[in-house]
Order: C-alpha cells, then sequence, then structure tokens
C-alpha cells in the first residue's frame, strides 16, 4: 500500500502539520492509515496520545537498521502508511524515502526552507540513481497567507520552476484548525465550527490538498504499471 513520506531538515517548514492533515482526511474517509513518527521531537505520538479513541495506529519506535522493515510490515496491514521524517539527512532518511510511493517536502516561502528542501531533492535524486527506480517527489508550499502571496514565497516557487521540481499546486494555508488539531489532537473534521474561525475553509483546503496526494499516488502507480 503507498507510502507517503514527509521530510524537510529544516524544523516549522510545515511537515508535521501536513502529515497530520493528510492522516486527518484520509481517516475522516475511512481510509486505514497509520503512521511512523520518525521524528525525534514525537509530535505526532504526542498528537497520538491525545486522539487514541480515533484507532490510528502511530509506530515511533523506528531505528536506522529499522525502519525498512516497519514501513514493509505497515504497507502489509494498512492501505496508507505516513512517514514523519526526522530533519537530519541520515541513513534512516534515505532508507525511508528508497522504498517510497510518494516524497512531500512540506516549504514555507523563504530562502532558509527551499536550502533546506534542496538537501533532500538531492537525496531522493541519489536514491533514484542508486536504485535505478524513479522516487514520485512533490514540493509542497505550506503556512501560506490566504490572502496573498508574498514576494519571498514568489521566488521561492520560481526558483523550483527554474529548476523543474515537482509542486504540489494546493498549498497549505494557515490556518486556526491546523494549530488546533496538532496542539490538542483530534481530526480536523470534527472540530466545533462555534469554537475555530474558518473551519470551513480549512477543511477544503485540506481536502483540496489531500485529494491531490491520493491522485498523484494513483498517477505514480499508472505509470509504474506501463513502465
Amino acid at each position: 500500500m503507498p507510502t507517503i513520506v514527509f521530510a524537510n531538515p529544516k524544523g516549522g517548514a510545515g511537515k508535521t502539520t501536513a502529515a497530520l492533515l493528510l492522516a486527518s482526511e484520509l481517516k475522516s474517509a475511512k481510509a486505514d492509515v497509520c503512521i511512523i513518527d520518525a521524528d525525534p521531537e514525537k509530535w505526532i505520538t504526542q498528537w497520538g496520545q491525545r486522539t487514541q479513541e480515533l484507532q490510528i495506529p502511530i509506530f515511533p519506535d523506528v531505528r536506522e537498521d529499522t525502519i525498512i522493515d516497519v514501513i514493509d510490515d505497515c504497507a502489509s496491514k494498512h492501505a496508507f502508511v505516513i512517514v514523519d521524517l526526522e530533519g537530519t539527512a541520515s541513513l534512516l532518511a534515505s532508507d525511508a524515502i528508497a522504498v517510497a510511493d510518494l516524497v512531500i517536502i512540506p516549504v514555507q516561502g523563504s530562502s532558509m526552507d527551499a536550502r533546506a528542501a534542496a538537501r533532500i531533492i538531492k537525496l531522493v535524486k541519489n536514491q533514484e540513481r542508486k536504485s535505478g527506480k524513479s522516487v514520485p517527489m512533490r514540493v509542497l508550499m505550506s503556512r501560506t497567507s490566504a490572502a496573498v502571496t508574498s514576494r519571498a514565497q514568489r521566488d521561492v516557487e520560481s526558483q523550483l520552476s527554474e529548476a523543474n521540481i515537482p509542486q504540489m499546486r494546493t498549498a497549505i494555508v494557515e490556518r486556526a484548525a491546523y494549530r488546533e488539531i496538532t496542539g490538542l489532537g483530534g481530526l480536523l473534521r470534527d472540530l466545533d465550527r462555534k469554537e475555530v474561525r474558518n473551519l470551513d475553509k480549512a477543511i477544503e483546503n485540506a481536502a483540496a490538498y489531500a485529494t491531490e496526494v491520493t491522485m498523484i499516488l494513483k498517477e505514480a502507480e499508472q505509470g509504474r504499471g506501463q513502465a
């Protein structure tokens, strides 16, 4: 079953939020999803401890010598496997990327995030050369403004386009609802509209993002079938 890996060596890029939003949307759609929390900060593990009733399996105990076995085992039992990687470009990260069906690289509109993303892109390309197979990847703009696209973000997007780095059409907008679930647990669609501002907009954004991810996975699977 598809393994989606989230990677960016820079903290604050929105990696864990992006992973949780995808898990939340898949779970709300009744999909069987699990999460491998390979980030030393264990934010998703903490989220899971507040969200045990959702029955989303979370696997926090992974090491460099076990990550591939854990991914393979999860993929044999669950429809979707989400991996939140540690920040550094380690052997663990390399191995997870090597077996990924899709690598998502969240990036904020800043040159620091772009440079950090470049390290992951290089890691993906190195894995492709080693294995001789394509590793689908997308850069995901995260924590964007709902009102205006900043000049810094436009510059990052332009740099990515010039380098022929594939980007997701959907960006994750900065929303109070996303901070709510990452901080307090639960699923996005279970939040109270009376308590969370612009919840409908947040759900619309998350739905578009999750739909695009599933479409990319389908296209990649079709491409492998035709190869």
